[in-house]
C-alpha cells in the first residue's frame, strides 16, 4: 500500500541520521564517545523530583488542563515576568505542551497558510526546517555572517529576503548551534523588520538560562507594546532545568494566537502528565540556586573544550556566548564537514555534528556538545583533539 506523498518532503533529522552510523559501530564492538547531542547529563534537582512524587501519591495522573494546569500556567507567567519579560494573563496568553518541539509545530501551525514563508537564521536548526515544511510552509534560510569569531544575522539581509508570502521569523537565542546570544541592539533590528513587514516572531528559548561572559538573554517581547503583539515564546523545562525526559514545555503569545495555538494543540495532545505539570510548577517558583550551579558547570565544560582544542593547526573555536555547543571552524583543513565528521567517528571514535548539517554558511564547521562532561567530556576532547591534529597533518 502507499505512503503518504508529503514523506518525500520530510527527511530524517542529521542527529538521527549520526545516530544511527553510531549504533552500526557499536553493533560491531566498538565504543564511540559521543559529544553530538544538546543532552544534559546532570541530574533533575531533587526539589522538582520530591514533587512529582509528591503529586503522585496524591493521586494526581488523571487527564490534565488540555491547556495546561492553572498552577503551571501560573509559575510560568511568573518565571517569564521575574526574568525580565513582559507581563503575562495565565489564563489567555499561556499554553502548555509536550515540549517545545509540539510548541513550534503549534505555533507554526497557527500562522501559516500553504506556501507562507518563514525566515531562519543559517546556521538553522535543522528540525525547523521539516516542521515548517510539514505544515505545507517555505523555510527560507538567510545566512548569517562570521565576523570577529561570531555568527551574526543583519536585518539588512533579512529584510532583503523577505517577499510577499513572508510570514513569519524563526529566531532561537542562545543560538543552536552557534553559541550566539543575541543583544537587545540585534533584537530591536529585527523586530523593526519585523514591523515593517508585518511578520510573527516565534522565539525559541530553550537555552535562555544557559549565558556566560556577561551576555544575557532577554525575550524580544519585552522590547515594545508591537514586538509582544508579534512575538510567539516558545521554551521548555528540558535545558534550564535538566529536564529533557520530561516532556514539558510553555509558550507566551497575544489571547488570538494562544487560542489558535490551542486548536492546532487539541488534534494531537492531552499536554503533559498532570504529576509533571505539578513538578515543572515546583522547578519554575521553588529556588533557582539549581539553575545558576548549572550554568556554572557548563561555563567550567565550555572552558575545558576551549583549552583542549586551542593551538591545534588549522583550527579556530568560536568562544559560546550561551548554550553548551561550541563550534569549531575547520575550513583550513580543505574539507567538507562531513568529511571530517565521519573520519572523526570510524578512525578516532568520538561523535560530533557537521556544521553542513545546518546549512551551507556553516559548511566547514563542526558542533561540540559540552552538555555531557566527566569522563565522556575528557575522553571524547582527547579524542577529537588528536583526530583533528592527525587529519591536519594529512591535509594539503
Amino acid at each position: 500500500m502507499p505512503l503518504a506523498k508529503r514523506l518525500e518532503l520530510l527527511k530524517p533529522t542529521a542527529v538521527n541520521s549520526i545516530l544511527q552510523e553510531v549504533r552500526h559501530l557499536q553493533a560491531d564492538g566498538q565504543s564511540p564517545v559521543s559529544l553530538m547531542r544538546g543532552a544534559p547529563d546532570l541530574p533533575t534537582p531533587e526539589h522538582i523530583i520530591t514533587a512529582a512524587q509528591q503529586a503522585l501519591a496524591e493521586g494526581r495522573t488523571g487527564y490534565p488542563d488540555n491547556r495546561g494546569e492553572h498552577r503551571l500556567r501560573e509559575a510560568v507567567a511568573g518565571a517569564i515576568l521575574r526574568n525580565g519579560g513582559p507581563e503575562y494573563s495565565s489564563g489567555e496568553e499561556i499554553l502548555v505542551t509536550s515540549g517545545a518541539t509540539l510548541g513550534l509545530y503549534a505555533a507554526l501551525g497557527a500562522v501559516l497558510d500553504p506556501d507562507d514563508e518563514v525566515l531562519v537564521p543559517e546556521p538553522v536548526y535543522d528540525a525547523y526546517l521539516s516542521a515548517i515544511v510539514q505544515l505545507g510552509g517555505r523555510p527560507i534560510p538567510v545566512p548569517a555572517t562570521l565576523t570577529n569569531g561570531r555568527f551574526h544575522w543583519d536585518p539588512r539581509q533579512v529584510e532583503a529576503a523577505c517577499s510577499a508570502r513572508t510570514r513569519a521569523m524563526l529566531v532561537n537565542s542562545p543560538w543552536n548551534p552557534t553559541g550566539t546570544v543575541l543583544g537587545e541592539d540585534e533584537w530591536t533590528g529585527l523586530m523593526d523588520l519585523a514591523t515593517r513587514q508585518d511578520l510573527y516572531v516565534i522565539s525559541d528559548e530553550i537555552y535562555e538560562s544557559i549565558c556566560y561572559d556577561g551576555h544575557r538573554h532577554r525575550t524580544p517581547a519585552a522590547l515594545s507594546d508591537d514586538a509582544r503583539s508579534r512575538t510567539i515564546i516558545v521554551n521548555s523545562l528540558s535545558k534550564t532545568y535538566a529536564m529533557t525526559g520530561w516532556r514539558v514545555g510553555f509558550c507566551a503569545a497575544p489571547p488570538e494566537v494562544i487560542s489558535a495555538m490551542y486548536l492546532v494543540l487539541q488534534q494531537s495532545s492531552r499536554g503533559p502528565a498532570t504529576f509533571v505539570q505539578d513538578a515543572a510548577a515546583a522547578a519554575l517558583e521553588g529556588p533557582q540556586d539549581c539553575v545558576t550551579e548549572m550554568t556554572a558547570t557548563y561555563a567550567a565544560r565550555r572552558d575545558q573544550v576551549l583549552d583542549a582544542l586551542s593551538g591545534i593547526p588549522a583550527i579556530n573555536v568560536l568562544t559560546p556566548e550561551g548554550g553548551f555547543f561550541a563550534m569549531v571552524d575547520a575550513r583550513e583543513l580543505n574539507r567538507t564537514s562531513n568529511d571530517i565528521r565521519r573520519s572523526l567517528l570510524t578512525d578516532h571514535g568520538v561523535v560530533v555534528m557537521h556544521g553542513g548539517a545546518y546549512g551551507d554558511s556553516a559548511e566547514g564547521t563542526l558542533r561540540v556538545s559540552f552538555a555531557s562532561g566527566g569522563d565522556n567530556l575528557n575522553r571524547g576532547l582527547q579524542r577529537l583533539a588528536d583526530g583533528l591534529k592527525e587529519i591536519g597533518s594529512q591535509s594539503p
